[in-house]
């Protein structure tokens, strides 16, 4: 199979099912988001982490296809004429969304409290899991946008909120973990002094 096929020289792509759209469709900006996001979060998995984090992202990668995957389909062409769905792989469901909660609380739980907004930043590992988060963001952003008009599977919004919440969380233990200063944002005073 050649890695390229010409097939979207003229500006479209193919979704699954066959419908071509033009490259800057919102479904596509949608998927290729979590596209991002996917590469995003193997270069954090990539970094001297302890396993349970990167056994944990592994996951999310992975799922993070299945929400490619249903991204990518045409809602007209998801089932068959059979009836049966044109996608035969597992869905998002409330199990792992609960994963991420449960990641959370535990994390979470060996934390000091937040008083005040954190700069992103302390240590280049915890940098690219605030850029994950960010960009993780801004795939929901889209996917909020694509289903009100094309709705599908509301786990997929449910997983992409839950994990832009993760990310957040994982930059904050990995800074207690790496011994990484975490910034307060603390708002310079706008009224003169008096």
């Amino acid at each position: 199979m050649k890695i390229y096929t010409k097939t979207g020289d003229k500006g479209t792509t193919a979704l699954i099912g066959g419908t071509r759209v033009k490259k800057h469709h919102v479904r596509i900006e949608c998927y290729g988001t979590v596209d991002e996001l996917n590469s995003w979060i193997g270069l954090i998995r990539d970094q001297e982490i302890d396993s349970r984090s990167k056994e944990t992202l592994t996951k999310v990668q992975e799922k993070l296809f299945v929400v490619g995957a249903i991204l990518a389909t045409d809602p007209e062409k998801a089932t068959l004429k059979n009836g049966k769905k044109r996608l035969n792989i597992s869905e998002i469901t409330a199990k792992d969304i609960e994963l991420l909660e449960k990641k959370i609380d535990v994390m979470d739980a060996a934390l000091p409290q937040m008083t005040h907004f954190i700069l992103p930043g302390g240590h280049t590992t915890v940098s690219y899991c605030h850029i994950s988060r960010t960009v993780c963001r801004r795939a929901e952003r889209m996917s909020t946008l694509l289903y009100e008009n094309e709705p599908f599977n509301e786990n997929v919004l449910l997983f992409l909120n839950r994990l832009s919440d993760y990310l957040f969380v994982l930059a904050r233990i990995l800074s207690k973990n790496l011994q990484a200063e975490e910034i307060k944002w603390i708002p310079e005073n706008t009224e003169k002094d008096k």
